[in-house]
């Protein structure tokens, strides 16, 4: 998409269609199998106020409302509603201290919320947030925590961002010091899935020690290498769980335009999440 200022192509890349075989191992899972609150020995369920992080507008409940296994699937729905002190609602949930993981494949299927103002993600965060903290240590909050550089130094891997003001755009991002979009030097993939808020796709992960792969479909779209420079370019050195949610509005959710309240309730469906570790 062209836009004034910036250049219609960046750059080609070529390389090579056939990966090389792997044998991956399944070593966690939540097939969403069982009705009610998401699984307590994989699951965490967050509970924020608006504007935590990313100016975002919803609050995040512990409500079934919001968060829920039913018919196979977890469901992570944001409504319009006033709760508390805000004007949406919505879920998130992570596997912090239940399913931390160094390096691996990890695949989610899922089908995205549609409409201007969601933001839902798939996305992954370091175990331990101040491995690379230079300004806060382990006794102080640090997420929304604009005194606190535990974000972005100890890294962020997105294994989808989606937002609705720019429907079936898939976003693939990693997140370290170096490399953010503070600093303007974001690195990130973009692929466009057509009906990515109408059918389940997977979206997939591979991370070693040498790269981050990212795929939709086993359709390899973004590749981050390690520079072997150092944390700051490569924090994905220790285990990170993974976070899943939708957003209401917030920073990159509203930039198309004010949320329409017209298109709550908003769901995200997940089917399941998987992690595998190379058989050898």
């Amino acid at each position: 998409e062209a836009a004034k200022g910036l250049p219609i192509l960046s750059a080609l890349l070529v390389r090579s269609k056939n990966r090389p075989d792997k044998v991956w191992n399944l070593v966690w899972s939540d097939e969403f199998e069982r009705n009610g609150f998401p699984d307590a020995e994989r699951w965490n369920i967050e509970e924020w106020a608006p504007r935590k992080v990313n100016d975002e507008d919803q609050a995040y409940t512990a409500r079934a409302k919001n968060v829920r296994v039913e018919d196979g699937n977890l469901v992570i729905e944001a409504h319009k509603e006033d709760y508390e002190s805000a004007r949406y609602t919505s879920g998130r949930i992570h596997s912090s201290g239940k399913g931390d993981f160094l390096y691996g494949r990890f695949e989610v299927r899922a089908k995205l919320p549609s409409g201007r103002g969601t933001w839902p993600a798939i996305w992954m965060l370091s175990s331990n947030p101040f491995t690379y903290a230079t300004s806060c240590s382990e006794d102080e909050a640090w997420q929304g925590n604009d005194g606190c550089d535990a974000w972005p130094n100890s890294g962020e891997i997105d294994i989808v961002e989606h937002v609705g003001y720019q429907m079936n755009h898939v976003h693939g991002t990693v997140h370290a010091e170096a490399y953010y979009w503070v600093k303007w030097e974001q690195r990130k993939g973009r692929i466009l899935v057509d009906d990515a808020t109408e059918a389940f796709h997977v979206y997939a992960l591979e991370w070693s020690p040498e790269r981050i792969d990212i795929f939709v479909d086993d359709s390899l779209y973004f590749t981050y290498m390690n520079e072997n420079k150092g944390w700051r370019e490569w924090p994905f050195d220790q285990p990170f769980h993974l976070i899943l949610n939708v957003a209401v509005g917030g920073a990159w959710g509203r930039a198309g335009g004010p949320i329409d309240d017209a298109i709550f309730p908003q769901r995200m469906l997940i089917d399941y999440a998987r992690v595998y570790r190379l058989a050898q």
